[in-house]
């Protein structure tokens, strides 16, 4: 057996052509164009990368582009008074603060200052509540980028056993809220989890984001297993370095009924949802009808 290739480049080109639409159709129809805002304290390399790909796709969309980069010393009161300025700005439907922020700065409080209805990376705890509960919410990217891929391969996936191997706040724990929400059953595993293996050979759906290079392989698989892979690590490869996922290709691809490949996967995935998010938001805010196929 090898395993059909989810093609998360090809499947995220589709999805921000849907938000292109959309888009065009708010600034026709109603006169409003979704704004995104994007904050940027320090410059972390990957961050500077991340940031300017948001940007540049953001434009691509037809969307408003707000940036504000800040000094690595900015203060916590600083950054709070730029967040209280883009929640009252009726132009900016979405705010990105980039994490990880600098050591100084407490995460969660920026985080929660963010005001809910405009958190495009859903980490507020009102919008990590409000999934909790089956309630309306903002949802996280890359779990809503898994789950759009696993919704479009599967259709419907009721009834389905799915193992999401790591708890993290950002991918794990919301990823397995929104698979019970379509009525999966869901085992979350993680670093005290005895015998894992064995845990994700029960699975139907595997969901591989422990950030561990090449830590699941082919035989911890369910033949005709469905894997997602969100891990991104980059590992030597002789003289230079390349980029792997939390599973090994390889092996697994020998296993499995259908995988996300890394580099190509779920990674383009998460900013098209992110602009998604965005078109959401704007719409929810202007009271218009929410767009089909964005949102869980």
């Amino acid at each position: 057996m090898t395993a059909t290739i989810l093609d998360g480049k090809a499947f995220a080109a589709t999805i921000r052509a849907k938000v292109a639409d959309g888009v065009a159709t708010l600034k026709s129809e109603h006169g409003i164009t979704p704004g995104l805002a994007v904050v940027l304290v320090g410059d972390d390399p990957a961050s500077q990368v991340y940031v300017r790909s948001k940007n540049k796709m953001t434009a691509e969309a037809g969307m408003a582009s707000f940036e504000h980069r800040l000094d690595a010393d900015t203060s916590e009161d600083a950054l709070l008074a730029i967040i209280r300025k883009l929640n009252d700005d009726p132009q900016v439907h979405g705010i990105l603060v980039q994490l990880p922020l600098p050591d100084h700065l407490d995460s969660d409080l920026v985080i929660n200052a963010i005001d809910p209805a405009k958190d495009v990376d859903g980490f507020h705890i009102s919008n990590v509540g409000r999934l909790g509960t089956g309630q309306k919410s903002m949802v996280p990217c890359t779990p809503l980028g898994c789950l759009m891929m696993l919704r479009d391969h599967h259709g419907s996936l009721s009834g389905m056993e799915v193992a999401v191997i790591g708890r993290s706040n950002i991918v794990g724990k919301p990823m397995a809220q929104l698979l019970l929400n379509d009525s999966c059953t869901v085992t979350i595993c993680h670093s005290k989890t005895r015998y894992l293996p064995g845990v994700v050979r029960r699975a139907d759906i595997v969901v591989a984001a422990v950030g561990r290079a090449e830590m699941v392989t082919g035989d911890w698989l369910k033949p005709g297993a469905t894997l997602i892979d969100v891990g991104i690590n980059r590992i030597p490869d002789g003289d230079k370095t390349r980029l792997v996922g939390d599973a090994d290709f390889a092996s697994c691809v020998e296993v499995a009924g259908a995988i996300t490949p890394v580099p190509g996967g779920v990674g383009p995935m998460t900013i098209a949802c992110l602009l998604a998010n965005t078109l959401t938001a704007c719409c929810r805010a202007n009271n218009l009808p929410e767009p089909e196929g964005l949102t869980p």
